[in-house]
């Protein structure tokens, strides 16, 4: 189901940027690092002997690739992918690394881009609803075995500011800001009751997040 909302995002993004990529189209490419963390749950005993209640991502680069389209002279339509090479680490009474992970994410945004479209600056704020992608981990069991995780794929925004600098050409360089927030998983805090909609559980959610700083190439046209 996610996916298929995913790719009607993907289209309706295209779709209204048909026209508009008659007037302006950008292809950027981006490289950074990027800081994430994980989520805490209950705590389970291992067979090695130690209780493990998070899991959590390393820091580590990241890159990533869009392409944009300016629907009007300030407004910008377009979808862009990132992709962070980590590593899975269990952490409570010790910290155990899993195994390398990879951790995509897809996302149609729109984006406000400040000054003239031939402007040689332009700070810009984004905004982007997607989905994560966290690979499965090959690992190997206290007993010597190995296994891997399951591929998991949820609901993610994006947040990002920068600025573009063009100076006198169609080529550019970009520096900037972004926020990924994925949704995990909501735990159960209890019930809460009202006199008119009755009684529910109310859920905790939890987010695993990624803060990424980036600055790569622009190419207008």
């Amino acid at each position: 189901m996610l996916k298929k909302a995913i790719v009607m995002a993907v289209l309706v993004v295209f779709a209204s940027a048909s026209q508009a990529a008659a007037q302006r189209v950008e292809l950027t490419g981006l490289f950074g690092w990027t800081l994430s963390d994980g989520v805490e749950g209950d705590g389970i005993l291992a067979g090695d002997g130690n209780i493990y209640d998070a899991v959590d991502v390393k820091d580590s680069v990241s890159w990533g690739a869009g392409i944009g389209f300016n629907a009007t002279d300030n407004v910008e339509v377009g979808f862009l992918f990132g992709q962070q090479l980590s590593k899975m680490v269990l952490k409570g009474t010790a910290e155990r690394e899993l195994g390398d992970l990879t951790i995509n994410t897809y996302h149609p945004y729109v984006a406000f881009n400040a000054g003239t479209p031939d402007a040689p600056v332009r700070p810009y704020l984004m905004i982007g609803f997607g989905a994560t992608n966290y690979g499965g981990v090959d690992f190997t069991r206290v007993n010597g075995t190995t296994g891997t995780t399951q591929s998991e794929t949820q609901f993610s925004t994006t947040w990002g500011a920068g600025v573009k600098v063009y100076g006198g050409s169609n080529v550019g360089f970009r520096a900037g800001v972004q926020w990924t927030p994925t949704y995990i998983k909501s735990d159960s805090e209890g019930w809460w009751c009202d006199p008119y909609w009755g009684c529910y559980v109310v859920g905790d959610a939890k987010y695993a997040n990624q803060f990424q700083f980036n600055g790569g190439v622009v190419i207008r046209f």
